[in-house]
């Protein structure tokens, strides 16, 4: 059975089974979170329900990446943010948290205000050429994720590439070196499914996942309700649940850490069942 660990501030994190992250997006157009304006009760029930649930973690959003998605200002995401932050921090102080911004300023702002967090930038790095900096000097975790996209505006138009595993090794070797330089050392890798990348690379780097097991570092595998499940189904993100079970089965089988999710429950059987049948492993 797979063990990592991340170091959150003072709070050493071990684990040694995969580990469910609940994703709470804080944003109008959301379908983990129920809400028109979410107001701090709306985040307060879907926190609840995830930790509930089994969530390890839960990963926060107040800007939606998805393809089309209305454009945030930086105050704007931050004032999304703060309201599931201040919200989750009062009732839940211990949860670890991931926030999931490309800007660096939102990012500094919430440790600033909020203590020590996962940055889980979507960008790994390349929409904002300060996030890495700000991470190597406030010393926080870190989720490189691959995307295809240039910045945020290309998200409707898909790159295609010439050898997929080969650009995304390459992509995780250059920017796992470029951080351990820089004196980071609790790094995470997301090979960014769906992002930037046709439902065909999306499958080719599941079936593949265990090759980025060679850097040693915890993998996440954000599956949860993709384009890769409901496009080649005919089906909706809302109809897609037991696609992504599967899928996430598949990911925990060809090593993934994590799998961040907006259907807990569900994702946390999946881990459940994957151990029992690796328990003597």
């Amino acid at each position: 059975m797979q063990q990592f660990s991340i170091r959150i501030g003072k709070q050493l994190l071990e684990w040694d089974k995969p580990i469910v992250m609940g994703i709470v997006n804080v944003t109008p157009d959301s379908f983990s979170v129920h809400c028109s304006s979410c107001t701090e009760a709306e985040v307060l029930a879907s926190v609840t329900m995830a930790v509930q649930q089994g969530a390890s973690m839960l990963d926060i959003g107040g800007y939606s990446t998805r393809p089309g998605a209305v454009e945030v200002s930086e105050d704007e995401e931050y004032r999304r943010l703060e309201v599931a932050l201040r919200t989750i921090r009062s009732h839940y102080s211990e949860m670890p948290l991931s926030i999931d911004t490309f800007r660096s300023k939102v990012a500094e702002r919430v440790v600033n205000q909020f203590g020590d967090v996962v940055i889980n930038d979507v960008s790994g790095g390349e929409w904002d050429s300060d996030m890495f900096s700000f991470v190597a000097r406030s010393r926080v975790p870190y989720i490189l994720t691959h995307t295809g996209w240039k910045d945020i505006h290309q998200s409707l138009r898909p790159r295609r590439y010439e050898d997929i595993l080969s650009e995304v090794l390459d992509f995780f070797q250059t920017g796992v070196d470029r951080l351990s330089r820089m004196g980071v050392t609790d790094i995470i890798l997301d090979p960014g499914f769906g992002l930037g990348k046709s439902v065909e690379e999306s499958y080719c780097l599941l079936r593949h996942l265990d090759l980025f097991r060679t850097f040693h570092l915890p993998l996440l595998a954000g599956l949860s309700r993709k384009s890769m499940f409901f496009k080649p189904l005919g089906i909706t993100p809302m109809q897609a649940l037991n696609a992504t079970t599967a899928g996430n089965m598949l990911a925990l089988e060809r090593g993934a850490s994590i799998l961040r999710v907006h259907d807990v429950s569900e994702a946390q059987q999946a881990v459940q069942i994957y151990c029992l049948t690796h328990q003597n492993d």
